[in-house]
Order: C-alpha cells, then sequence, then structure tokens
C-alpha cells in the first residue's frame, strides 16, 4: 500500500527532488490527475535520463535529442519506470511543471491543480503489469489524500492538450486501469 505524507511525498518512493516547480495558488485544491508518458532518448528506457531531465542534470552531449531539450525546465510529480519502480521529483503540494498549455472542465493552466503522473514508456508500447500495478495503487492513495481527485478526474495528457500532446496514447489500457482502481486488490489490467 502506498501513503502520501501530510507534506506531499510519498514514503514509499524514490526521492529525486527537483527545482523545477513552483506554489499552486492559493485555495485552488488537487482535483486532477494527467497520465503521461516518457522516454529518453525517444524510445529508449532506463539510464537515469528522466529523473536527469527532471532535475535540470541531462547532459547535452550524451545524446543529440538531448542537446534539443536540455534546456527546457520541466518536471512531473511521479515517474513510474517499466520495472514499477516509482520515483518522486515534487511534493504534491506544489505546482509541477508537466501539462504545458492545457485546460480541462473550462479551468486552463491544469498545472494548478493537477498531479502529474509519467509512466515510462511511449505511445506505441504497451505498458507493463509492473507500471499498472504501482499507478493503480499510487492513484487510489492519491484519491485517498486528495478527495476531490474521482475516477472521472483521471485523464491523459492528450486529453488536456489535444493536437499538442498524444500521450499517454493508445496503448494505455484506460478500461484495465479504471476496472483495476475499483477492484479491492491492486491488479494489473488484463488480469
Amino acid at each position: 500500500m502506498v501513503h502520501v505524507s501530510g507534506d506531499g511525498w510519498v514514503k514509499e518512493a524514490n526521492k529525486c527532488p527537483s527545482e523545477h516547480f513552483n506554489a499552486r495558488p492559493p485555495g485552488l485544491p488537487i482535483s486532477l490527475l494527467v497520465i503521461h508518458n516518457i522516454s529518453l532518448p525517444p524510445g529508449q528506457f532506463g539510464g537515469g535520463h528522466v529523473q536527469a531531465f527532471f532535475s535540470g542534470q541531462l547532459d547535452g552531449s550524451a545524446h543529440p535529442y538531448f542537446a534539443e531539450i536540455g534546456h527546457l525546465r520541466v518536471s512531473a510529480h511521479f515517474l513510474i519506470e517499466r520495472t514499477g519502480c516509482l520515483t518522486q521529483f515534487v511534493s504534491c503540494l506544489d505546482r509541477a511543471w508537466h501539462a504545458g498549455a492545457s485546460s480541462y472542465g473550462g479551468c486552463s493552466d491544469c498545472n494548478d491543480f493537477s498531479i502529474g503522473i509519467e509512466l515510462e514508456g511511449t505511445d506505441e508500447t504497451p505498458f507493463t503489469d509492473a507500471q499498472y500495478q504501482t499507478l493503480t495503487s499510487l492513484s487510489r492513495a492519491l484519491m485517498r489524500h486528495y478527495p476531490h481527485i474521482t475516477p472521472y478526474r483521471i485523464i491523459g495528457h492528450e486529453h488536456i492538450a489535444p493536437g499538442r500532446k498524444t500521450d499517454p496514447g493508445r496503448c494505455f489500457d484506460w478500461q484495465g486501469y479504471l476496472r483495476a482502481l475499483s477492484s479491492p486488490t491492486d491488479e494489473a489490467p488484463g488480469r
């Protein structure tokens, strides 16, 4: 079981603090969960490059793509690797820079009221059972701790930035994930 502390940090997650965040607007409840995917370099997994990117330490000389993105200041609250390993970069109480230009339910700038979860993957690569298990456990913990987040307010980056973003992509099993959220145990989709 995953636990969210009062300071917005998940006890069971590895910590990799990022400076790419700021304060949320006062009085605005955390009410949206945004699921993304990421791989660095594109289509390659592992290597710690996502962690370096979100913490502003990506070596631009290590890959041509890194030279293109190394100047960007982005982050997410969480990363779930292919193995299911969970890393946290920003406290849930703070505003991570994951959504960019976005809107949901008539409200713009979704970073103000959302939590961003990155899955290590691509639009075209099925996610692993271990990722779904960790995502389900984390989502449940966040829903318990932030009651404005409901299954109806869990969406993909593609839903808040249509035409600009496509993640988590066609390989993400929304039906299985949402079914697993309502299951009494942390089951991966398809089981």
